[in-house]
């Protein structure tokens, strides 16, 4: 298995979750792979695991420095960056007049500013090279209204509509941008042992309307984010791709 044989990719959000199963199939198919995330050691031990191939870096998406310093670093251990997958994202859940300005904002910054600042730094390195893949993870809440979504919403809408404006801007230079849109996926957020029993309650009836009547589990949303870090998405560019067991298909 050899799909990404001697590319670079950086996965924010990379040591947990979604972001984890990317790393473990990208080092399977051949790629090194930076693991973007906050400092813990948790992190830096599952970065371990994943042998000579994978690096650590600890970085705050939402940090313009912190990027500059990212994208640097990985250009000296691995030479390039090929790929990125701006996985990084929280979610929050509250009606309009429950969610507060501090809250908003921060959903926003993270989810929003943060792949942002993520293309703005791989793209000239990406333009110089003639090639790169670009992958930004939004949700099914950037197709669609939620109610209780106004927060997270706001910010997945808005990474769908900055895929396709930077799609525009770098296809003539062999590069690509494209957008992901997962479901409910069995990762930490969803998880009553981790949000709570509550917090738990109010994701059910999302899964109890999935045509397919259950969550994705992560390697499912990493068969078609490895498809698009592939040179097999050649000519998939500025397009939404989703994998939500056909919820957006009602």
């Amino acid at each position: 298995m050899t799909r990404l044989e001697g590319k670079v990719a950086i996965i924010t959000g990379g040591a947990g979750g979604m972001g984890a199963s990317h790393a473990k199939r990208f080092i399977e198919e051949g790629a090194k792979v930076v693991i973007a995330d906050l400092a813990s050691s948790n992190a830096e031990d599952f970065t371990k695991e994943l042998g000579e191939n994978a690096m650590f870096v600890a970085a705050d998406v939402t940090n313009e420095a912190s990027w500059e310093s990212l994208v640097a670093t990985t250009i000296e251990k691995f030479g390039k960056v090929d790929i990125l997958v701006n996985n990084a994202g929280i979610s929050t859940a509250s009606i309009i007049e429950e969610t507060t300005l501090e809250s908003f904002q921060k959903v926003v910054l993270i989810n929003q500013v943060g792949v942002f600042l993520g293309m703005k730094h791989v793209v000239p390195h990406m333009k110089e090279n003639k090639s790169g893949s670009i992958i930004n993870i939004s949700s099914i809440s950037g197709l669609r209204g939620t109610k209780g979504g106004v927060s997270y919403g706001a910010s997945k809408f808005a990474v769908t509509g900055m895929t396709k404006s930077v799609a525009l801007e770098v296809a003539e230079f062999g590069v690509r941008v494209n957008s992901v849109h997962p479901g409910v996926i069995k990762t930490k957020m969803t998880d009553p042992a981790f949000i709570g029993e509550e917090a738990a309650k109010t994701i059910q009836p999302f899964i109890d309307k999935i045509p397919v009547k259950r969550m994705a589990e992560p390697e499912e949303v990493t068969n078609l984010v490895l498809y698009l870090a592939s040179d097999e998405s050649s000519y998939s560019n500025g397009a939404e791709f989703v994998v939500d067991g056909g919820s957006t298909a009602q």
